[in-house]
Order: C-alpha cells, then structure tokens, then sequence
C-alpha cells in the first residue's frame, strides 16, 4: 500500500478530534478545526466491521498487547498454530498464548482502538483501525483520554 499519509499537528494549537472514513480508509485528526494529519488505515473486515459511530478515546496504551487475537506458541516461542481468536480456537496441550502486538493502542470503544498495524491495502483487521507506525505514534501522543473520534461508514 501507498502511504500518502502527512502529519503538520505539531506545529499546531488547538483541541484534537479525529474522523475515521471507513469507505475512504482514511484517518483525518484535526487541532482546532483545522486539518493537521491524513493517514492510511485498514479498518474491519467483513463480518468483524469496525464500528462507526461517535465515540472518545478512552485508553491510551503505548505496548498494549491483545488478549483476543494473537497466535499459540511452544515453550521456545515456535507458533503452533497462527492467528487464533481465543474465544474460539481452544489452545493446544502446553501451548502458550501469544497476544497480537498492537502499539499506540488508541481505545474508542469496546475492543475496538487505533493502533499501529500492518496495511494491505484494503479492510483486513478484526475490527481495529491499524495505521502505519509514524502516523500512530503521531495520533498516539496528540491525543488525550476524551477526545472525540468519528468513525463514519
């Protein structure tokens, strides 16, 4: 995928709202009204959709790690069996779970953040909204707990 993301946020004042485009897979944030920075997203796939709405950030984690979707991994950490959803796959004899990586988790609502995550192009995620790393960690420190998101269709 093509990241023609941008980032001028630091250079302004004011207070941070994001919207997300589900159709466009775009995140647009915003200090005081005004356009700061564009990113690339990969939002939910079919059957696991992100959900739109109006929502705020509620957690900010900069190593959050899931504990739904991750793979099983032997003692030597050799995977065993790769992307397990943990509410259906049960976990093999001696196996251990080994959580997704999902850095700048950004919270909106339920199990469903902005973090930092792989972009194919297309809706691949299990509902998360994964941008490319510089734009998360970009998002991730300019925003605080309670600004508003919008996750349009």
């Amino acid at each position: 995928m093509v990241d023609d993301s941008f980032w001028d946020g630091d250079s302004m004042r004011g207070s941070p709202s994001i919207r997300i485009s589900l159709s466009q897979q775009r995140a647009f944030f915003y200090k005081g009204g005004q356009l700061a920075g564009v990113s690339p997203i990969s939002s939910g796939r079919e059957g696991l959709d992100t959900v739109t709405g109006k929502f705020k950030i509620t957690q900010k984690d900069i190593d959050h790690v899931s504990s739904l979707f991750g793979d099983y991994v032997d003692a030597d950490g050799n995977v065993i069996q790769k992307d397990v959803d943990t509410s259906k796959d049960p976990k093999p004899k001696g196996a251990i779970y080994d959580g997704a990586r999902m850095p700048y988790f950004m919270r909106i609502v339920g199990g469903t953040g902005m973090h930092e995550g792989y972009l194919p192009g297309y809706a691949a995620s299990h509902g998360c909204i994964r941008m490319p790393g510089h734009m998360a960690a970009a998002f991730f420190h300019s925003v605080e707990l309670g600004t508003p998101v919008s996750v349009e269709p």
